[in-house]
């Protein structure tokens, strides 16, 4: 989604994911031809906190029913095919990984949701639709990975009614000083754009949007990334999870980000606004 958007979506790319993930389904069990979104909740949604941020942000958004929703930078559609379900909407989803948006796809129809959510290939930059399309756009940790933030922000509201609502879960820069790679996002800095809270909130009035909430979430954070990092080092630890998203390197990457929250490297936020 910058211009560095070839590295980014190597970053991204698991051999076979769909495959991968449905294997790990049948091993614990789950009944391919009868999944639900709940079943694919533990692996579907890769951001902090996964299903449980989902609902959380969804909530102080107080969002209502029959919306239409955009989710940038959807991912394999977790958060997608959440908001869909649960409060009977239409929503689209993109992302610059072609892999993600062919496991998306794929996974909506298993648990019959491809009428209504769909998946895009493209970028935040230039986002496939037209002015005040939509209702809501919905992001969680995407912008870390895009070095425009103008830009993205400027289509996030382009795209948006007036009064709609962009509602974010993301991370930023803390003030404790460079980050140690590698993280979830990113293998090193070549592909690494974090900003400040404080710039992205600049960024953010500056193309037209009002600040309804802004929460820190980084303990919050910190609690579930160490709990996770130590639970797919342990013996039993459950197959299915986010560490599939992120391969062989997942422990380190989850290491490395306990460290750089508990240092302020970064901070973790939660937000609401409102297109003027």
């Amino acid at each position: 989604m910058s211009t560095t958007s070839e590295p980014i979506e190597d970053h991204y790319q698991i051999p076979d994911l769909l495959n991968v993930i449905l294997d790990v389904l049948r091993s614990i069990g789950k009944d391919i031809t009868k999944l639900t979104p709940i079943d694919l909740a533990p692996v579907d949604e890769f951001h902090t906190r996964g299903r449980e941020a989902t609902i959380e942000l969804a909530t102080l958004a107080q969002l209502r029913s029959k919306l239409h929703i955009l989710d940038v930078g959807c991912g394999i559609g977790g958060s997608a095919r959440y908001l869909a379900s649960e409060y009977d909407s239409i929503v689209a989803g993109i992302d610059l990984t072609q892999e993600y948006i062919q496991v998306a796809t794929a996974l909506g129809k298993l648990v019959g949701l491809e009428q209504t959510v769909s998946f895009h290939h493209g970028t935040a930059l230039a986002l496939p639709f037209d002015d005040q399309s939509f209702d809501v756009v919905w992001t969680e940790h995407a912008q870390m990975n895009i070095s425009n933030k103008i830009k993205l922000y400027e289509e996030m509201a382009r795209v948006l009614r007036t009064n709609g609502q962009l509602v974010l879960h993301d991370v930023f820069q803390g003030p404790g000083g460079d980050i140690e790679y590698p993280v979830p996002w990113a293998k090193h800095p070549s592909i690494s754009f974090l900003a400040t809270p404080e710039v992205i909130q600049q960024t953010l009035t500056q193309v037209g949007f009002e600040i309804i909430h802004w929460v820190d979430k980084t303990s919050t954070a910190l609690r579930w990334i160490d709990e996770t990092a130590k639970k797919i080092q342990t013996p039993n630890a459950t197959p299915l999870g986010v560490h599939l998203l992120m391969g062989t390197t997942a422990p380190q990457k989850l290491i490395n980000q306990v460290q750089n929250l508990k240092n302020n490297r970064v901070v973790v936020c939660q937000a609401v606004l409102r297109k003027k």
